[in-house]
């Protein structure tokens, strides 16, 4: 019996490859590099399946050039560089890697929150360019966070996650999300939900855990960005565009706020202009869920939702189940 045939965009840790060459004939991309959307095009038109990146784009257009093509499996837990509604429209099922990443993605954002707060990157580079000549008492004074507020935009899994390390540090945790948790809940997460103008007001640090949708957009612009505090700081390990990155670079510079943690672009993996150049932000390259297990896990994760998908089987981490209504 013949193996389907699938396309790998992108190189995976190895076990989840191991697994689809098991299972299917398989076309990998060895290449450092995102392909183009002309050669996804090309490559996916006799193909039964794809494992696709958070970098590629898999528009209607893509979806379309493959005939035979039943399952889209992504390797992350955002799924908005796929046109899911175009999948759907086909009968296409697309999966995700949810869960896996939580606990790694929430302990990157508080090395970030810790870094820019105590200005970690920054005397860093200082100390290595020889610049360090004894101990002052004004060198890098950075912010308290032991004590502090936290504010969480977002509470999924991994706004949760984010909360229960803040009780180490015997904060107070606000959060703001469109579906408020029952009493019982909050209680039982210490939690008090406020309005977003009011958690930017009154929170030192702001963590941002929402997915990007046409609403979230922009959610933090030049107008929400006045409503900190000069001493905040604010961290990204969402999605680029929830940040406007221009008025970011703005209220920095103008010392609207203290630092900013970033994982995320909006453009990415181009920085607005003169983000790079400020002292108060740090920037990582989108590596929150870069440890050893996590990513394994996510590469078996994707490759039993496309081997599930080719064998017409419901898929493990499906995100448009209505594909499967009669």
């Amino acid at each position: 019996m013949q193996k389907p045939k699938v396309l790998v965009t992108r190189r995976i840790p190895q076990p989840g490859l191991d697994m689809l060459y098991e299972h299917c004939e398989v076309e990998l991309n060895e290449e450092e590099r995102v392909l183009t959307k002309e050669e996804i095009v090309e490559r996916i038109k006799d193909k039964d399946g794809m494992l696709c990146l958070l970098t590629d784009e898999i528009d209607d257009e893509i979806l379309g050039a493959a005939p035979n093509l039943r399952g889209v499996a992504n390797y992350a837990v955002g799924f908005n560089n796929i046109d899911v509604a175009a999948a759907t429209k086909r009968k296409i099922p697309v999966t995700n890697t949810p869960g896996v990443l939580t606990e790694t993605t929430a302990d990157f954002a508080w090395a970030l929150l810790m870094a820019a707060a105590r200005r970690v990157v920054e005397s860093d580079r200082f100390t290595r360019e020889g610049k360090y000549t004894g101990w002052g008492p004004s060198l890098f004074l950075g912010v308290d966070v032991y004590g502090k507020t936290l504010g969480l935009v977002g509470l999924g899994r991994i706004g949760k996650a984010v909360a229960k390390r803040a009780y180490g540090f015997d904060m107070k945790v606000l959060y703001y999300d469109l579906h408020r948790l029952s009493p019982e809940e909050e209680k039982a997460l210490n939690l008090t939900y406020v309005s977003l103008p009011e958690l930017l007001q009154t929170s030192d640090f702001v963590s941002l855990h929402v997915p990007l949708t046409p609403d979230t957009r922009h959610l933090i612009s030049k107008e929400e960005l006045a409503m900190m505090k000069k001493t905040a700081v604010l961290v990204n390990t969402a999605r680029g565009p929830v940040v406007d990155e221009a008025a970011l670079v703005e209220a920095l510079r103008n010392g609207e706020i203290f630092a900013v943690g970033l994982d995320v672009y909006e453009d990415e993996p181009e920085l607005a202009p003169g983000l790079a150049e400020l002292d108060n932000v740090v920037v990582a390259p989108h590596i929150a869920s870069a440890s050893v297990e996590t990513r394994t896990k996510m590469a078996t994760m994707a490759a039993e939702n496309l081997i599930a998908m080719l064998q017409g089987k419901r898929p493990p981490n499906i995100v448009n189940p209505e594909v499967y209504d009669v």
